[in-house]
């Protein structure tokens, strides 16, 4: 398995670890109170950190334990990773556009800062899948 499919499935596993611990903070905590009344910020800072640390973690170990994949990118690697932010891209752009028309319908912040992390989320899980897929079943750049 190359690195670039390796970093993909790292991303796309604590995607969906660190915000799904996240999310059970979180209605855990909607138990006490009602859910856009929750302390939600510390939650998702400790999220955010954490899977960001985990990630450089990660990825210094799969690299340790390859350093020769971990340097060698060719082409194909190069063009997969740029198919794969593309796609992710467009839940970032969606989410935007959210959080803007949530804004200006004057919604609590709880729902806009909730609508960005989701978006990151999902840019982050659906590129990796991207990525993956096209490590898998093959990738024809068109």
């Amino acid at each position: 398995m190359p690195f670039e499919e390796k970093s993909a499935w790292i991303m796309a596993v604590l995607a969906v670890g660190t915000y799904a611990a996240y999310a059970a903070v979180i209605l855990g905590r909607a138990q006490e109170a009602p859910l856009a009344e929750v302390a939600y910020v510390s939650a998702m800072l400790w999220a955010v950190g954490v899977s960001i640390a985990a990630s450089v973690v990660l990825h210094v170990l799969v690299a340790s334990l390859s350093p020769a994949d971990a340097r060698k990118k060719d082409q194909r690697d190069k063009e997969i990773a740029r198919f794969g932010e593309y796609i992710g891209q467009s839940f970032l752009v969606v989410g935007g556009v959210s959080a803007l028309a949530m804004s200006m319908a004057e919604l609590h912040y709880f729902w806009i800062s909730n609508t960005v992390y989701l978006a990151f989320v999902l840019s982050a899980i659906l590129g990796s899948a991207a990525r993956i897929v096209a490590y898998r079943r093959g990738f024809q750049p068109w």
